[in-house]
């Protein structure tokens, strides 16, 4: 996979050369460049924003250095197998960064990330863009950072480690929070490692058991628990159809009945 970043801030992006994408960069898996935007002013002082036209506070990421870092790169990095990439714009207006999209970005042979600054680029960039390749404006979080090159790292080490190769274990991501195809992806369960025994804690016997059908469960069970505790949003997206009658009875136990199709928690009594 190649994947481009368009920023005033390359130097953010120093964490993609360690870790797990450091060392796919390494193994040939990945192949990142990083492009200052500044390179694309002829001015002075490189300027790369100005005032918002209707005014407002903030700047407003001007155009014409964009749409020449953009050509060049669309020029630098086509290719028979990849004529165009997948431009990806961090944003907090964007869609939710899930682990579903960072599967279907995995599958993508070329991502171009734009991190902007200020209050963001103008408008007509992405237009134009969507013109020539897929434009995903994309969020992290229901939050404003100071600019989007963050969300580039988050999104970048997300893809990146399920690209083949890159983790030691193929099946490491598979039981991760949020795995396509676990029930209403749930959230992964607590993990224990050796001693067996530290500072007078013991791991739960059930993992040292060697009954794997039995430590399945016990995982399965743990998720449902973490997942109504933490996120119980998710629970209500479970497909009742996806459960068993243990999935069922522990649910019931944590207060969720089925009605209508879905799962819903039983509101406590309310006290007199």
């Amino acid at each position: 996979m190649r994947i481009d970043v368009v920023t005033i801030f390359p130097e953010y992006l120093a964490p993609l050369d360690v870790s797990l994408v450091g060392k796919a960069c390494a193994k040939g898996l990945l192949d990142v460049h990083l492009h200052q935007l500044r390179d694309w002013t002829y001015d002075v002082h490189k300027t790369v924003d100005d005032t918002p036209y209707g005014g407002g506070p903030g700047m407003v990421m001007k155009p014409e250095p964009w749409g020449l870092a953009l050509d060049a790169v669309l020029e630098q990095g086509e290719s028979a197998a990849a004529p165009v990439p997948r431009m990806i714009v961090p944003t907090p207006s964007g869609r939710p960064f899930t682990q579903d999209l960072a599967v279907e970005l995995a599958e993508e042979p070329w991502l171009l990330f734009a991190p902007a600054r200020y209050e963001g680029i103008d408008r007509r960039v992405l237009d134009e863009a969507a013109t020539r390749m897929r434009v995903d404006e994309v969020s992290i979080g229901d939050y404003v950072l100071a600019g989007g090159e963050v969300a580039v790292l988050v999104m970048v080490e997300a893809v990146a480690r399920l690209l083949p190769g890159v983790l030691g274990n193929a099946e490491s991501h598979r039981d991760d929070s949020f795995a396509p195809g676990a029930m209403a992806n749930l959230l992964e369960g607590p993990v224990y490692t050796k001693p067996a025994e530290w500072r007078g804690r013991e791991v739960p016997p059930i993992t040292v058991s060697g009954n794997h059908g039995a430590i399945a469960r016990w995982r399965r069970d743990e998720a449902l628990r973490r997942t109504s505790a933490h996120r119980p949003d998710l629970i209500g997206r479970i497909d009742p159809a996806a459960v068993d009658k243990k999935d069922r009875a522990l649910l019931a136990e944590l207060g969720w009945v089925e009605r209508d199709g879905r799962f819903h928690r039983v509101d406590p009594p309310v006290a007199d």
